[in-house]
């Protein structure tokens, strides 16, 4: 497959002999009705493509759905799920402005389409030219970085993240939004969780220290903890629940546990982390500590 300007990309077109495809499709569609409409049934629809992208872990199914009736079209996505990954949205889900709709059945994940534009081609198409509103851009990067660390979500390199565009009634704003979850609380080592250290990102950083002050980069890390708190209060039962089985489950290796132990307690300045026995545990208590809660 080639992009707009005809440059290859990771994704392959799928070929199916006609019997195969004719069921897959009808397949498909049930399961796009069943992840935007809760399983209602909605006319009109059919499979314009499945592609397939050879990069990553998750080896991902990209699926176009069109409506025949005015030609919109949307995505979704099939995945190879593990606990991570699942963890991770689940998180997304609570802890950031966004929402995001997922089903997952055994080993098998389905994701809507985020809609964005991934980073680094946003980075690479605006290079060299100063972006609207660049003040906004650079303060959505601080949030991010925040909000990242803060749940412990890892990898966040500029093409695991797409930029959001929003025209608002005098200017342009922008949101950064996560596509890709399966480093949530797995890696040991603390700078992992921060965007900011990614060569990737490093013109995101420097734009920063370009705009911001110390003194307003800490203003906007605040604002986001205290965002993240507020969205605590409305879904307590959910995270609880969802960090009671985090603490119970293996995701990642004792190596990579004990190393973020000891990254964390010298972070917090605390030997907090000493008694923590899964990854589960290290999230709570590191988010506890971030936002000032107890989660239990």
């Amino acid at each position: 497959m080639t992009d707009e300007a005809d440059n290859p990309t990771l994704w392959h077109g799928v070929l199916y002999n006609q019997f195969e495809l004719e069921n897959l499709q009808s397949q498909l569609v049930r399961v796009y009705e069943l992840l935007v409409a809760d399983g209602d049934k909605i006319p009109f629809l059919k499979i314009a493509s499945i592609e397939f992208c050879s990069f990553g872990n998750s080896k991902p199914f990209r699926i176009k759905v069109v409506n025949e009736l005015n030609d919109n079209h949307d995505y979704f996505y099939i995945k190879r799920g593990d606990a991570s990954r699942v963890y991770g949205l689940e998180l997304e889900e609570i802890f950031s402005p966004d929402k995001i709709s997922f089903l997952v059945q055994g080993e098998t994940l389905i994701e809507e389409h985020i809609v964005g534009v991934p980073c680094d081609e946003f980075l690479l198409m605006n290079k060299n030219v100063k972006i609207t509103n660049r003040l906004r851009f650079a303060k959505e990067f601080v949030k991010f970085n925040e909000r990242c660390f803060t749940r412990l979500l890892g990898d966040m390199r500029a093409y695991n993240f797409v930029v959001e565009i929003i025209q608002d009634f005098d200017n342009i704003q922008y949101r950064f939004r996560p596509i890709d979850f399966d480093q949530q609380s797995y890696e040991g080592k603390k700078n992992i969780y921060l965007p900011q250290y990614y060569v990737d990102n490093r013109s995101l950083v420097q734009l920063g220290q370009e705009l911001l002050t110390v003194r307003t980069t800490e203003q906007y890390m605040h604002e986001e903890r205290v965002a993240m708190k507020k969205r605590f209060s409305v879904n307590r039962q959910r995270t609880r629940s969802l960090l009671r089985r985090m603490k119970k489950d293996t995701i990642s290796t004792p190596n990579n546990r004990e190393l973020l132990k000891q990254k964390l307690n010298k972070y917090h300045k605390t030997n907090a982390f000493d008694s923590s026995i899964s990854m589960g545990d290290i999230l709570t208590k590191h988010m506890e500590l971030k936002l000032g809660i107890n989660f239990f």
